[in-house]
C-alpha cells in the first residue's frame, strides 16, 4: 500500500477516536444528567461510573457498527464488496471531511449547551462528504430512512410517552409515602437505571465510530471482512468513549438536568428507565439510534406525567431547533472539508482539512474557557427560564400566561427565520453549487483527467460559501435570538 494511502488512513482513525472522544463528553448527561440534578450520585462518581459502563457496553454488540458501513455510506455493492474503483484515498479522504464535519458540530453545540445527536453529526458528515465526492449516489438513501431517520423522529415521542405514563403511575403508587423516605429510595433507584442507560450507551454509539474506522479500513485495503469489526478497533473506540464520558461534558449535563424540567427522584428513574428500554432495544435491532432525542425525549415526558412540573418548552424548542439543523449543518461541513481536501489534493489537502480541525476545536476549547461549567457548579439553579408556580391568584396566572405568550411568539419568530434560512435556502442553494459542481462546463483530456470551467468552479465554491454563512446565520438566531431580534 503506498506511503500517502498509510498516512491518510492513520490520519482518519486518529479522527475517528477524537470524535468517539467527543461523543462520549457530550452525551454523558444522556445517562447522568437526572441523577446528578436530583443527588442520587455526586458529579465526579456519576462520570466515572457511567465510564466504566460505557466501557463494558462498547463490547456488547456490532449491530449499529455494520449499519454505518452497510446501510448509510454507499462504498460497497450490493452483495457488501468493495467497489474497487472508489478504494484507497478517495473514500479515506471523504471519511475524514465526514468525521471532521461531526466533530466540529459536537463541539459547537456543546460550547453552547445544546444536547444535539453526535449520531446525527456523524451521519451528517459522511453523507455530506459522500454527495460532495460521488453526488447524491453516495448515499445509500433508503438506508438512511430506514435506519436513521424514522427512528429519530419515533425516539423522543415514543420515549416522552414512555416516560410520561411511567411517571405517573408511579406516582400514583408512592402518593401515601413522606417525600423524604420516596426520594431516598428512588434515588437508589436511580443508580441502577442510570447504569443502564451508560451500558445501553456504549452498545449504541461507541459502535457507529467503530464503523467508520472499518469503512476507513476497507477503502484502504486492509480489511476484507465485511460482517465484523477487528478486536483493536473494538478496544481503541471503547477506551476512546470511556475516556470521554469521565471528562464529563458539564455544560449538556447542567441543560438536561437543569433546564429542561425540575427534577425528582421518582421522575428521574422514570425517564432513565424509558431511556435505557429504547436504547437497548433499537441497538438490539441495528438501528443507530440517537441517544440524546431518546434522553431528552424521556426527560421532557417525565416533566409531562408529574403534575405541577414545570416544563420549559422554550428550552425544548430551542434543542428541537438544533436538531433539525444538526444533519444538514454537519452535511454542509463535510461537504467544504471535502472540496477543501479534493482542491488541494492528496497529502496535503488530508494534512490542511486536519489543522483545521485541530485550531477550530481548539479555539472553542478556549472559548469555553471564559464561563466554565463544572462538577461543582453544575446544579445551580437555573436562570434562563420561568422559575417554578407557586400557589397565585387568578391576576398571576393571567400576567404569566401573557409572558408565555409572548415569549412564544419570539421564539416562533426565531423557528421562522431558521426555517426560511436553513429549511428552504440552504438546500436549494447547495443544490445549485451541486449542479455547478457536476453539471458546469467540463472537458476529459487523453490522461482522463476532468478540467472543469473557471467559471462554474467559482459559482459553486460561492454557492457552498453562502450556505456556510446561512448555516453559520441559523445557528447564531438561535443561540442568540433574545439579543438580535429583542
Amino acid at each position: 500500500m503506498p506511503v500517502e494511502v498509510w498516512f491518510i488512513l492513520a490520519v482518519v482513525i486518529v479522527t475517528a477516536l477524537a470524535f468517539d472522544f467527543t461523543n462520549g463528553f457530550h452525551d454523558t448527561g444522556n445517562a447522568m444528567a437526572t441523577t446528578i440534578a436530583t443527588g442520587a450520585l455526586r458529579p465526579k462518581v456519576a462520570v466515572a461510573v457511567s465510564a466504566v459502563l460505557n466501557l463494558v457496553g462498547a463490547f456488547l454488540s456490532i449491530e449499529v457498527a455494520l449499519t454505518v458501513s452497510n446501510k448509510v455510506v454507499n462504498i460497497q455493492g450490493s452483495d457488501g464488496s468493495p467497489v474497487a474503483g472508489l478504494m484507497g484515498t478517495p473514500i479515506l479522504t471523504l471519511v475524514l471531511a465526514g468525521l471532521v464535519g461531526g466533530i466540529l458540530w459536537n463541539l459547537a453545540t456543546w460550547l453552547f449547551g445544546l444536547p444535539s445527536s453526535s449520531s446525527h453529526a456523524l451521519f451528517g458528515g459522511l453523507i455530506g462528504a459522500a454527495i460532495a465526492a460521488l453526488g447524491p449516489a453516495g448515499v445509500k438513501w433508503n438506508g438512511v430512512l430506514v435506519s436513521v431517520i424514522i427512528p429519530a423522529v419515533a425516539a423522543p415521542l415514543v420515549a416522552g410517552l414512555v416516560a410520561a405514563i411511567g411517571t405517573r403511575v408511579i406516582f400514583r403508587i408512592v402518593a401515601s409515602l413522606p417525600e423524604r423516605q420516596r426520594d431516598a429510595g428512588f434515588r437508589w433507584g436511580q443508580v441502577g437505571s442510570a447504569g443502564l442507560v451508560s451500558l445501553a450507551h456504549g452498545t449504541n454509539d461507541a459502535q457507529k465510530t467503530m464503523g467508520v474506522i472499518t469503512l476507513a479500513l476497507i477503502a484502504a485495503g486492509t480489511w476484507t471482512d465485511l460482517h465484523a469489526i477487528p478486536v483493536w478497533v473494538k478496544v481503541a473506540c471503547a477506551l476512546a468513549i470511556a475516556a470521554g464520558t469521565y471528562v464529563g461534558g458539564w455544560r449538556v449535563i447542567r441543560t438536561l438536568g437543569k433546564g429542561l424540567v425540575e427534577i425528582v427522584p421518582p421522575q428521574g428513574m422514570a425517564a432513565q428507565s424509558a431511556a435505557a428500554a429504547i436504547i437497548l432495544s433499537s441497538s438490539h435491532l441495528g438501528m443507530a439510534l440517537s441517544t440524546t432525542h431518546v434522553a431528552t425525549g424521556s426527560i421532557l415526558g417525565s416533566g409531562v406525567g408529574r403534575r405541577g412540573a414545570t416544563v420549559r418548552w422554550r428550552v425544548a424548542g430551542r434543542m428541537a431547533i438544533a436538531w433539525l439543523i444538526t444533519l444538514p449543518a454537519a452535511a454542509v461541513i463535510g461537504a467544504l472539508c471535502w472540496f477543501l481536501a479534493h482542491a488541494i489534493g492528496g497529502v496535503a489537502g488530508v494534512s490542511v482539512v486536519f489543522a483545521v480541525l485541530v485550531v477550530a476545536s481548539l479555539l472553542m476549547y478556549l472559548r469555553s474557557r471564559r464561563q466554565r461549567v463544572h462538577h461543582d457548579n453544575v446544579n445551580d439553579v437555573w436562570v434562563d427560564g420561568v422559575p417554578p408556580a407557586d400557589h397565585d391568584d387568578v391576576s398571576s396566572k393571567l400576567a404569566r400566561l401573557m409572558d408565555v405568550i409572548v415569549s412564544s411568539a419570539q421564539s416562533l419568530w426565531q423557528v421562522v427565520a431558521v426555517g426560511l434560512v436553513l429549511g428552504a435556502g440552504l438546500p436549494a442553494l447547495f443544490a445549485l453549487g451541486l449542479r455547478f459542481w457536476y453539471g458546469g462546463s467540463h472537458s476529459t483530456g487523453p490522461d482522463g483527467v476532468i478540467t472543469r470551467a473557471p467559471a462554474a468552479t467559482v459559482a459553486a465554491v460561492a454557492c457552498f460559501g453562502v450556505v456556510a454563512l446561512a448555516t453559520l446565520f441559523g445557528i447564531v438566531v438561535i443561540i442568540f435570538g433574545n439579543q438580535l431580534f429583542g
